[in-house]
């Protein structure tokens, strides 16, 4: 079954299509790559492996795949091509646009070795016409392409809970699906190529937003002399009410800004979105200041730590701290 938000249709795929026009067989063991091994990647691929694939792996850190080779067996690759020569279905998540066309057009990268009718799955945030254009090139090989950005930060790439909204052929999607179940619990098909980019960048500019919109209530409110505590629980009460922040509060009560999602990355991601809304059109002047709240953030060496940091930004300008009474 293919989920499209609330909707659910089946694909008209026969369940052994693929494998009578390829000679790959995919069953309850597959020939698997991953690429990339971050905070997102390393659990990603180690939750394939525990589900008793066989992966071969590749990350520009070539200790993070040398140390997931002797903890969970998986496969040290040397190259991105490597990988390619030693799958059936490859997955990366890796950080920029840039370094996604490195890995998968560069040299000695995947597409110097692929076979005809083999599928790669890019679950990173990137350039939504930078992929599609990736995916024309792997095509020219008779290689299939999904785009499939995840969300959920390292919790989820952990627990095996990520959310997973993807882009490409329906019938692709269907035949690596099970692929996708030991990473994610929620797959949604978005459409076309390209579309699962564009739901995360959606996504992403709520989230974004909505983290600002906190940063300021709660530094107002702390300055004003309430209990950021009861403040929070006001909140979690009313038409207010969110998810991300009853997450993130806590954290920041805590003043604990160790990394679930960097400062950096989300700001890489607004400006995807920015430049996805100057290609559609579609003006987004509060995401415009979010990224310069981001770029602040930044500047004053919170690039690596949690998105949740960002509130020292409008603290150190307010010049107080949001902490419980």
């Amino acid at each position: 079954m293919i989920q499209r938000g609330a909707m659910r249709f089946r694909c008209d795929l026969p369940a052994r299509a693929f494998d009578r026009r390829t000679r790959y067989n995919f069953g309850s063991m597959a020939k698997l790559g991953f690429l990339g091994l971050g905070l997102m990647g390393y659990p990603m691929a180690r939750n394939l492996l525990r589900a008793g694939h066989e992966v071969a792996v590749w990350s520009f850190t070539s200790d993070k795949a040398r140390k997931l080779a002797a903890e969970e067996k998986a496969r040290f690759c040397a190259t991105p091509r490597e990988v390619a020569e030693n799958a059936d279905v490859i997955f990366l998540c890796v950080g920029d646009t840039e370094m996604a066309k490195t890995v998968i057009l560069g040299k000695d990268g995947i597409i110097e070795g692929v076979r005809a009718g083999m599928a790669v799955a890019d679950c990173s945030t990137v350039a939504v016409s930078a992929s599609r254009a990736i995916a024309a090139a792997l095509k020219t090989k008779g290689v299939d392409f999904l785009d499939a950005p995840v969300t959920g930060s390292t919790p989820g790439a952990e627990g095996g809970t990520l959310t997973i909204m993807v882009g490409g052929d329906p019938a692709v999607f269907e035949r690596v699906r099970p692929f996708f179940e030991p990473m994610g619990k929620r797959l949604f098909y978005c459409g076309a190529q390209g579309m699962g980019l564009q739901a995360k960048l959606s996504q992403n500019l709520v989230l974004s937003n909505i983290l600002m919109a906190f940063n300021e209530g709660m530094v107002l409110a702390t300055k004003g002399g309430m209990d950021p505590k009861l403040m929070l629980e006001i909140l979690d009460n009313s038409a207010a009410k969110s998810g991300l922040i009853a997450y993130k509060a806590p954290f920041v009560f805590a003043r604990n800004f160790a990394t679930n999602f960097s400062v950096k990355w989300m700001h890489k991601d607004i400006g995807l979105m920015l430049e996805s809304g100057q290609e559609l059109g579609v003006p987004l002047p509060l995401t415009g200041l979010t990224r310069q709240l981001f770029q602040m953030a930044i500047a004053e060496g919170h690039g690596e730590e949690d998105i949740c940091s960002t509130i020292k930004v409008l603290e150190d300008m307010a010049g107080v701290e949001v902490v419980p009474k």
